[in-house]
């Protein structure tokens, strides 16, 4: 084993062995893609590199070298990075959005029972939305409700006048600071075009009113469509409750035929997980040598379906090609964003075969077989039998699966923590603001976002979750984040006895919960919004989420989605730290906008901290700059020091 890939990733043995492997076959990963890009382009890192239009592209220079500061048309500095920028927030509401929309139409056809397999799993969630969007109820049957829901949702897209209805969940005082600011969304597709239109060359070239002409299509996707899709997926397949599961390429099995789901919208996936179980399918695979059918996850849809299913997730974002080269995936299900079209040449090494499931991702190498809500059942069936048949194919010979996987707790709501809080009559926001307020808690972290080859594999999440829980932090994550602190056991209560301050572990030893809190997929950082308003309403640390002792963190974040999610926390009044920085720093006017005056409009702001500890102990900083502002109680134990 190379030092290089020890030093690198020494959090996961089980990624090592598989790049060793991918060595020694000569396969290519995303380390050597990124590795022989060399140095990558240093002008579009600043973000002064334009090519909104065919007059360039025009590469800028910074004040005191050679080339100009103005573009052909005679943009600015500031205006091309903040146009950039906003259309950054619309792409990534854009990819979050229409994952709602697609769960909005399936419970519209669930409803009207054009989509055999489906059924409303969640109908005390139906009930709840149904008041909150004015839907009536009395004398209508489940379904008559659900497609009325439905129909309220899809309309929240297309709306061009008005306010989306889930900013009314937000804190009173929140919600008048966006109307007089102007960036309460009307619609989530109007928001979108609004930015695209507005980044057109000749139309809006002010940096500020850039940045918010993208906030409001970022806040149209955090309080829009993720919210839309968390709470309708909650009406389809349930509202998760905590349970356990597994998670490394260690869930694989040899002896089974083994199908991948990978990507971020669950709807086929439930129906794989249904169709593994079918006894005609089980039969099969016994005829061919096959103890079982194991299916497994991959990203933000094995989220998904992890804390609905207990199914096991074999890995984050960066290990998608490594879990192809264990020689063990008899079927690669990818539906939607985060799916490298490196994979397909990692297939292409065995005997593996990637399914491609949506109509807007065709990906060249794999089997196109897109997602129909009307047969989704059929479909799935002729999936998994596909990787049964596949499954006589294998060359046992080839399999290598690491040895490693971890046990985790996952699957924690806005519902589920109400009831762990309180129970069934008495549940309630209560007892976590009581910790709050007594000093045994310091504050709630949502740590969440992606991985990159840019950093040590997983490490930048390890170090910040583990600097925040020994502050008595208490932490809240998703998507690959979640996934990266479940594979060292920070998912489980036990965590807390090691990695958290006393007063954490008090809490957590009382409730029974870990020190770091699954709540989902990317879609679901909406969970995080509502905790923070169960938090505001319950009273005594804020009146709106700027008052909280509240922040973010995405410490490996790399996609347009996660820049979407940073500012609607940020114009949600919440600090939130990322671990490189946007690609604004050519231009000081936006860095010094979207880092420090900005807090005076929203009430939160970004910091870029590339060291996660010390990105950490800024939090903390943070976080004791809130509670003092509240006049709460002083922390009631010391941290411990590291080592001790």
């Amino acid at each position: 084993m190379s030092d290089t890939v020890q030093q690198r990733d020494r959090t996961d043995p089980a990624s090592v062995e598989m790049r060793e492997r991918a060595k020694t076959e000569g396969i290519a990963t995303i380390w050597d893609r990124y590795a022989a890009l060399g140095s990558q382009c240093r002008v579009g890192e600043l973000g002064i590199c334009c090519t909104i239009c065919h007059l360039g592209p025009c590469n800028l220079g910074l004040p005191g070298s050679k080339r100009p500061q103005i573009g052909v048309c005679g943009a600015n500095i500031d205006t091309v990075a903040a146009r950039r920028l906003a259309r950054d927030m619309a792409a990534g509401s854009a990819a979050h959005s229409d994952h709602g929309r697609s769960v909005a139409q399936l419970l519209l056809m669930t409803a009207r029972g054009q989509a055999p397999g489906y059924s409303i799993k969640g109908e005390g969630k139906l009930r709840a939305l149904a008041v909150e969007l004015g839907v009536a109820l009395v004398g209508r049957s489940a379904a008559e409700i659900a497609e009325e829901v439905a129909q309220v949702c899809l309309a929240q897209f297309g709306q061009q006048d008005g306010e989306l209805a889930f900013v009314h969940r937000a804190p009173a005082k929140q919600q008048e600071i966006w109307r007089k600011l102007g960036v309460v969304p009307r619609g989530v597709d109007r928001e979108i075009v609004d930015v695209m239109h507005r980044t057109n060359m000749g139309v809006d070239t002010d940096y500020q009113s850039l940045i918010m002409g993208g906030i409001r299509s970022a806040l149209a996707d955090g309080w829009g469509g993720s919210m839309v899709a968390t709470d309708l997926q909650d009406v389809l397949f349930g509202t998760p409750t905590p349970v356990r599961a597994q998670v490394n390429l260690g869930v694989l099995r040899a002896d089974q035929v083994n199908v991948l789901v990978h990507g971020h919208e669950p709807m086929l996936a439930e129906a794989i997980v249904d169709a593994a179980a079918d006894p005609a399918l089980l039969e099969r695979a016994k005829e061919l040598g096959a103890s079982g059918i194991n299916v497994a996850g991959i990203c933000c849809t094995a989220n998904e379906v992890l804390m609905r299913r207990g199914v096991p997730i074999a890995g984050n974002f960066l290990q998608q090609e490594l879990a192809m080269i264990t020689g063990a995936v008899d079927a690669f299900l990818v539906d939607v964003q985060c799916i490298m079209p490196g994979l397909v040449e990692a297939a292409s090494c065995f005997h593996s075969e990637i399914i491609a499931t949506s109509e807007k991702a065709r990906i060249p190498g794999t089997r196109h077989m897109p997602f129909h809500e009307d047969r989704a059942a059929a479909s799935a069936r002729e999936i998994v039998g596909r990787a049964v048949e596949n499954f006589a194919r294998r060359d046992r010979s080839r399999v290598v699966i690491p040895d490693h996987k971890m046990d985790v707790v996952a699957g924690f709501t806005t519902e589920s923590i109400t009831y762990m809080l309180g129970g069934t009559f008495r549940g309630g926001w209560r007892p976590l603001n009581d910790a709050i307020i007594s000093g045994r808690i310091r504050g709630v972290v949502g740590v969440v976002g992606c991985d990159s080859p840019k950093h040590i594999q997983d490490q930048c999440h390890l170090d910040l979750v583990t600097e925040l829980l020994r502050h008595d932090v208490l932490v809240v994550q998703t998507g690959c984040s979640a996934i990266a602190c479940g594979k060292v056991g920070l998912l489980q209560p036990e965590a807390a006895f090691k990695y958290a301050g006393k007063g954490l572990q008090e809490i957590c030893e009382t409730v029974g919960i870990p020190p770091a809190l699954h709540a989902g997929s990317c879609v679901d950082n909406s969970r995080i919004l509502t905790a923070c308003i169960e938090m505001v309403k319950e009273g005594g640390i804020g009146r709106d989420f700027s008052e909280l002792p509240v922040a973010a963190a995405a410490p490996g974040w790399w996609s347009e989605k996660a820049i979407t999610i940073g500012f609607y926390a940020v114009a949600s009044g919440i600090l939130t730290v990322l671990g490189s920085s946007l690609n604004i720093l050519g231009s000081d006017a936006v860095t010094r906008f979207v880092t420090g005056e900005i807090e005076g409009v929203t009430g939160g702001r970004f910091a870029f901290e590339s060291d996660p500890v010390k990105g950490a102990r800024l939090i903390v900083a943070h976080l004791n700059k809130k509670r003092e502002a509240l006049k709460l109680r002083p922390m009631m134990y010391e941290v411990v020091p590291v080592g001790a």
